[in-house]
């Protein structure tokens, strides 16, 4: 998981070769996005989750433990979910960017300790200068 945050076109470039490679790859813009309700409808749309996502914490952390009903992931040999224009979010929802970074590094780690299909997670915004993000690697 790179939570360095990089700029757009830098993640458009991974995300084209990560597709060209055979991987899966989702864009999470958070453009917009003012709440935890907002947030879950925008991660509901891009990851295009099962009806039975609950729309909370719990239910996003089981959804990227999933994944199965994401087109072309099951037999994909990696996935790549790339969250953009998230500093607005950050910013005015500090603690719920906190918890949400921890879920995404949650299903990175359980993605790596299974030792199957790689998930990583991309940060980026139109203006990364922000600087480093907690939990970076």
């Amino acid at each position: 998981m790179s939570l360095d945050p990089q700029p757009l076109d830098a993640v458009d470039a991974a995300l084209a070769e990560a597709g060209a490679a055979g991987w899966v790859t989702v864009r999470l813009d958070l453009g917009g996005v003012r709440g935890k309700a907002g947030l879950m409808r925008r991660c509901a749309d891009a990851l295009r989750v099962p009806g039975w996502f609950g729309g909370n914490w719990d239910a996003l952390a089981d959804a990227l433990i999933d994944l199965s009903w994401l087109p072309g992931a099951p037999e994909a040999p990696g996935r790549v979910v790339a969250v953009t224009s998230w500093s607005e979010f950050a910013g005015g929802r500090a603690g719920e960017w906190e918890t949400f970074q921890e879920v995404l590094e949650s299903a990175v780690e359980f993605w790596r300790e299974d030792g199957g299909t790689p998930l990583v997670v991309l940060l980026a915004d139109a203006d990364p200068s922000g600087g480093r993000v907690r939990g970076g690697e």
